[in-house]
C-alpha cells in the first residue's frame, strides 16, 4: 500500500487531529477538504499529516513519499514556490495541486514549473482518487525506469542521412532524449551538446558532401546556401550520405559523424580562438565542438569526426520522461 503524507495549513487544523502514517504530502486549509480526503482517499493509503516543508526536507531518500498533494495556500509558501522547491530538491517526486477559484493563474504557473496534475477542490469527491491513482502509477513507472537506467551498460544507434538539413533537428532531439535517459549531463549541458553535434552534422553536409567552401559564406551568405541547394540535385553530391553513430555508456557518450566527401586537413583551418579569426565563419564549428565536448578527433582523411562527452560530476539522476497532466 502506498505511503501518503498530507501536508496542511496548521492554522486551520484542530490540535487533536491525529497525524497518522502516510505517503502523500500536501497542505490543506479547509475542514471540508479533510472530510473529502478522509472519505475518498486516505482509507486506501498509509498516510500522515504534516504542516511544514521542513518535515519533507529532513527525510532521507528511502523515506520520501510517493506523491505530494498540496493546497495553493500554505503557511510558509504558495503552491508555486512549493513546486519549485520540490522539483529542485526531489526531482522525481510528483506534485498534485488542489485548486480553488481565484488561484487559477498560480496553478497554471505551477503546472508549467513541473507539477504533475491538479484537481479543483469542488471536484475532490469525484476526481481526487482517480487522479492520485493515475499519477502514482506514472510515478511508479518513472522510478522503475530510473532504476533500470542505472543498469544500462551500452546503448547504440546509427542513422544514415541524406543531405537534407531539416533532418538534423529531430535527430538532435532524439540524441538529447537519450542523453537524459543515460543521466550523463544536465539539461543545460545537453543543449550545448546539441549545438556541437549540429555544427558537426552541418559541416558534414555542407562542407563534406556538398563541398561548399565556407569562404563563399563570408562573401555572400545567401549565395552560399543557394549553391548548397543547387548541388543537392547534382551528381556526385546527391548520392552522398552522412552516417551518424551514437554510443552511450555509464561513463560517456561517443558520437561519430562521417561524410562521403573528399575530406580536409583540420590543421589547415585558421585557429578560430585567435582574436584575428573570431569574426570569420571558417572554423567556427570546430571551435564550438572543441569548447563544448570533452574530446574531438578527426580521422586522417578528415571526413570523420568523433566527439566525446563524459559524465558530469556530480552525476544527475537519470531522467525517465515527464508525467502527464490530468485535465478533466
Amino acid at each position: 500500500m502506498p505511503l501518503v503524507t498530507v501536508m496542511f495549513n496548521h492554522t486551520n487544523r484542530g490540535q487533536d487531529d491525529d497525524p497518522g502514517n502516510a505517503e502523500l504530502y500536501g497542505w490543506d486549509t479547509h475542514n471540508d477538504i479533510f472530510e473529502s480526503l478522509g472519505k475518498h482517499l486516505l482509507p486506501r493509503f498509509d498516510w500522515t499529516f504534516s504542516a511544514l516543508l521542513e518535515d519533507l526536507q529532513r527525510l532521507r531518500p528511502g523515506q520520501l513519499p510517493d506523491l505530494v498533494l498540496t493546497d495553493m495556500v500554505m503557511p510558509e509558501m504558495d503552491g508555486l514556490e512549493l513546486v519549485a522547491t520540490i522539483k529542485e530538491k526531489f526531482r522525481l517526486l510528483p506534485v498534485i495541486l488542489m485548486t480553488s477559484q481565484g488561484s487559477e493563474e498560480i496553478a497554471v504557473q505551477a503546472l508549467q514549473r513541473g507539477a504533475a496534475s491538479y484537481v479543483p477542490k469542488r471536484l475532490l469527491g469525484r476526481e481526487l482518487l482517480t487522479i492520485v491513482r493515475r499519477v502514482l502509477a506514472l510515478a511508479c513507472q518513472q522510478h522503475s525506469h530510473a532504476a533500470l537506467m542505472k543498469c544500462l551498460t551500452r546503448n547504440e544507434f546509427t542513422f544514415e542521412l541524406s543531405n537534407d538539413t531539416t533532418l538534423i533537428p529531430p535527430l538532435l532531439n532524439y540524441v538529447q532524449a537519450n542523453l537524459a535517459l543515460a543521466g550523463l549531463c544536465d539539461a543545460s549541458e545537453r543543449l550545448r551538446v546539441g549545438v556541437a553535434l549540429e555544427e558537426a552534422l552541418l559541416n558534414a553536409v555542407l562542407h563534406g558532401n556538398l563541398e561548399v567552401d565556407s569562404k563563399l559564406r563570408e562573401k555572400d551568405d545567401a549565395e552560399y546556401y543557394q549553391e548548397a541547394d543547387r548541388r543537392r540535385s547534382l551528381a556526385p553530391y546527391r548520392e552522398r550520405r552522412v552516417r551518424f553513430r551514437a554510443m552511450f555508456s555509464p561513463e560517456e557518450a561517443r558520437f561519430t559523424v562521417e561524410d562521403e566527401g573528399p575530406g580536409f586537413n583540420p590543421a589547415d583551418v585558421p585557429d578560430p580562438t585567435d582574436p584575428a579569426n573570431l569574426e570569420k565563419t571558417s572554423g567556427r564549428g570546430i571551435l564550438l565542438m572543441r569548447l563544448i565536448m570533452d574530446d574531438v578527433q578527426y580521422n586522417m582523411r578528415g571526413n570523420q569526426v568523433v566527439l566525446v562527452k563524459r559524465r558530469d560530476e556530480p552525476s544527475p539522476e537519470p531522467a525517465s520522461g515527464v508525467l502527464s497532466l490530468s485535465q478533466r
